[in-house]
């Protein structure tokens, strides 16, 4: 019974925290301006982030729909989606001062680069606003 109950309060706290993730709006979008999908590029290069229907805010900052941008690097979108997104070096790239592109040197060879919105706590938006991922190819 003991088991029961600890599990039935797991259960609830879980739930409890995926509630508290910050709502996005209906049809907000995140995207990668440049480069484009399939692009080749030479090294450093221009990431330019797009976003449609929130606005951008540093991290720690609460507005109403707005958030600030990671980018992920020959990577996935994590799994849990209820906790901050982490920081993994050169995988997972925090814009918590609210950029909006970046310049990035990556080893010869194809890569992928994905967007996700995440609230001032770092959190993705319920629904997350997630980008498409796109695979570009540095030549050197």
């Amino acid at each position: 019974m003991r088991i029961l109950a600890v599990a039935l309060l797991a259960i609830a706290a879980s739930l409890a925290w995926a509630q508290e993730r910050t709502p996005s709006p209906a049809g907000a979008e995140v995207y990668i301006i440049s480069p484009k999908n399939g692009a080749k590029v030479s090294g450093p290069f221009v990431v330019s982030f797009g976003l449609k229907g929130m606005g951008v805010a540093p991290a720690g900052v609460k507005f109403d729909n707005s958030g600030h941008h990671h980018l992920l690097i020959d990577t996935d979108v994590p799994a849990d989606l209820n906790a901050p997104l982490p920081a993994v070096p050169d995988k997972v790239v925090h814009f918590g001062k609210g950029q909006t592109e970046t310049t990035l040197t990556l080893p010869p060879g194809k890569h992928t680069l994905q967007l996700v919105l995440g609230d001032q706590s770092h959190i993705p938006h319920n629904p997350p606003v997630i980008s498409k991922k796109i695979t570009i190819t540095v030549t050197k």
